[in-house]
């Protein structure tokens, strides 16, 4: 069988202007994973990132760390992340009349990180219900339908016994699981709250049938012994 490895980027910059950046702990946890995989003898056939700069600096990462000849990273946006800051001002009106002090938290994230991550969990329920749909906003099923489109594009270039690296993020990762094993997506996006920065989770495939073989791996950073190296944003 073949393997599909999809590897959640390193830590970006949560509360910056810009969270699409590697911190310096991303770059780590990449490197550490890279000398881990190395340790293992895992090499890869393909390499293939979503076009966010957090998703394509892990795989620099990981690739740079590991002693086997690099290769090129193919970019398919197929396996970017929803865009939650689209969904967050999509809903925002609707949540102000509950939730008057939604914006300051919002804009304020990382001074408020217990309070956002309220917020967010019930904008993404609206948004994943498929009840609350909005003109212009990617709904769930539509993400859902990119992402399945990226699996299939891999799955049809792939040899039987390839091992693919996706480096992609929660949310991907998140709908990849509802499409393998068919888990409801409220209860997809509970895992995805779990899924550690440069973890690890294995797909197994013969041609087009694909199951779930491991899921939010993070020995690499475990075995580290610095527990500030286990981020989950």
């Amino acid at each position: 069988m073949g393997s599909i490895y999809l590897i959640r980027h390193g830590q970006a910059s949560f509360g910056a202007d810009n969270y699409d950046v590697l911190s310096p702990i991303g770059f780590q946890q990449s490197e550490v994973l890279g000398r881990y995989l190395d340790t293992l003898g895992i090499h890869f056939d393909r390499c293939v990132s979503g076009s966010l700069a957090r998703q394509q600096d892990t795989a620099r990462g990981v690739l740079g760390a590991m002693r086997a000849r690099p290769m090129p990273t193919e970019v398919d946006d197929a396996f970017d992340e929803f865009k939650a800051d689209e969904v967050i001002r999509a809903h925002l009106p609707d949540l102000l009349a509950s939730e008057p002090h939604a914006l300051d938290v919002f804009r304020n994230a990382a001074q408020h990180r217990a309070e956002f991550q309220r917020l967010f969990t019930y904008v993404i329920h609206r948004w994943i219900s498929g009840e609350h749909d909005k003109d212009g906003l990617e709904s769930w099923a539509s993400f859902v339908a990119r992402v399945q489109g990226g699996l299939e594009r891999l799955l049809e270039r792939a040899e039987r016994k390839d091992r693919i690296a996706v480096f992609t993020s929660g949310g991907t990762i998140t709908a990849l699981l509802q499409l393998v094993i068919g888990i409801a997506p409220i209860k997809a996006f509970e895992l995805n709250w779990q899924i550690v920065n440069t973890s690890v989770s294995q797909l197994k495939f013969r041609d087009r049938d694909v199951a779930l073989a491991s899921f939010n791996s993070h020995a690499h950073l475990a075995q580290t012994k610095n527990p500030g190296l286990i981020t989950y944003r």
